[in-house]
């Protein structure tokens, strides 16, 4: 089963990430890179991908002349996508640990940050035969 694990943050929660040493940093990512490397080399990594912020974001609603309707940016948002990983695991126990694992990522001081990580399945629709 796939599932994706949603990291979601606000500016402030960006802001004070930002302010971090650099060791702090480097501690913080070398824990995510080791999680990356073991689910690798399990065979449940599918990806994984930080995003941009909120205001290079654009809200499109359908389409009108044949262009896309957009709303624009959206910084009113309180919180945001930071970024993703997508698994392939068994259960869903593993992927709450997987996710678990990310959330306590260290952070300064190497306490844990406790980012709040979503997990949601994939839903998977059949096609029908008669197509």
């Amino acid at each position: 089963m796939k599932y994706i694990l949603l990291m979601s943050g606000t500016k402030a929660g960006v802001d004070t990430y930002h302010a971090w040493s650099q060791k702090d940093i480097e501690a913080h990512m070398a824990v995510l890179g080791h999680i990356n490397k073991e689910l690798t080399e399990s065979g449940e990594f599918v990806a994984t991908q930080g995003l941009a912020g909120p205001d290079e974001a654009t809200v499109v609603r359908g389409e009108k002349n044949g262009m896309p309707v957009t709303d624009g940016i959206f910084p009113e948002s309180k919180e945001f996508l930071l970024g993703y990983w997508i698994v392939d695991v068994a259960t869903p126990e593993r992927a709450y640990a997987i996710a678990a694992r990310i959330s306590a990522a260290p952070g300064p001081g190497g306490t844990p940050t406790n980012v709040p990580i979503e997990v949601r399945r994939f839903a998977f629709f059949e096609q029908s035969n008669s197509e």
